[in-house]
């Protein structure tokens, strides 16, 4: 992991940019847990790895930010990495072929098929699993930083593989709302993590029923769904706020460990 850019933002929160290999990210880290604090006031922080559509990170930024500034004020380190695809990264000729296929099918009204639907998640979710436990490798190894860590946002296929595969994942906020190929429905099956699944009731390129069944298929003992009318970017202050109070009851109570 290298580091290529610093700033403080306003309320003291740390951005810094880096690179992995090839692959760009940032990390947000709250002003007590920043390399640059005093030691005496310096504390590392539980991550949360910020999770986002396959848009790039320069369009996406906005959002994650702001996900990032409510996360530090309630104490954790936040960070995401560009997905393949993704920004300035190589294309696939073959997912933009999927993509072309599914805006095809979605402007003609017609279904959108499992040939598609798997052609465009499952190699996206193959290759950015591995980056995403890549990333958290690195990111654990820096001092302001420390487990339990949580996963928050989409795709969600990628948030069901991670939380499957990876035991450092202690609990993870879900964001229905894009395609699930019918093989994520077993991974799902393997997820025993403490959920919470937000869902836009509404969501205009949102299987609704896909969604549910995904939610009622994963293992967790633990599992809440947070429905809401409004469509895909309509999700309500307040069910982020609940989002921001489950992090802190799983994650502070699981206890900091490196």
């Amino acid at each position: 992991m290298r580091f290529t850019s610093e700033q403080r933002l306003d309320d003291g929160v740390l951005e810094r940019e880096f690179t992995l290999g090839e692959i760009p990210g940032i990390l947000w880290t709250p002003e007590s847990a920043s390399a640059s604090a005093s030691p005496s006031a310096s504390a590392p922080a539980p991550l949360i790895l910020l999770g986002h559509p396959p848009l790039g990170l320069r369009k996406m930024y906005p959002r994650l930010v702001a996900r990032a500034r409510q996360s530090a004020a309630d104490g954790f380190a936040t960070a995401t990495i560009e997905l393949p695809g993704s920004g300035d990264r190589p294309r696939w000729a073959a997912v933009e072929q999927a993509r072309a296929d599914l805006r095809r099918a979605m402007q003609a009204g017609e279904p959108v098929g499992d040939e598609i639907v798997d052609a465009l998640i499952l190699p996206l979710v193959d290759k950015a699993v591995p980056e995403w436990q890549a990333a958290l490798d690195a990111l654990l190894s820096l001092p302001e930083v420390c487990g339990p860590v949580g996963y928050s946002g989409g795709v969600i296929s990628i948030g069901v593989r991670l939380a499957a595969v990876d035991p450092r994942i202690a609990a993870a906020v879900l964001f229905a709302g894009s395609f699930v190929p019918r093989a994520v429905f077993e991974e799902a099956r393997q997820v025993t993590v403490p959920l919470h699944v937000l869902l836009q009731w509404d969501d205009e390129g949102n299987d609704r029923q896909a969604a549910l069944d995904l939610f009622d298929a994963f293992g967790s003992e633990e599992k809440t769904l947070h429905a809401n009318m409004g469509g895909h970017t309509g999700v309500p202050q307040f069910a982020g706020d609940a989002a921001a109070q489950f992090f802190t009851r799983h994650l502070n109570a699981a206890g900091s460990t490196r």
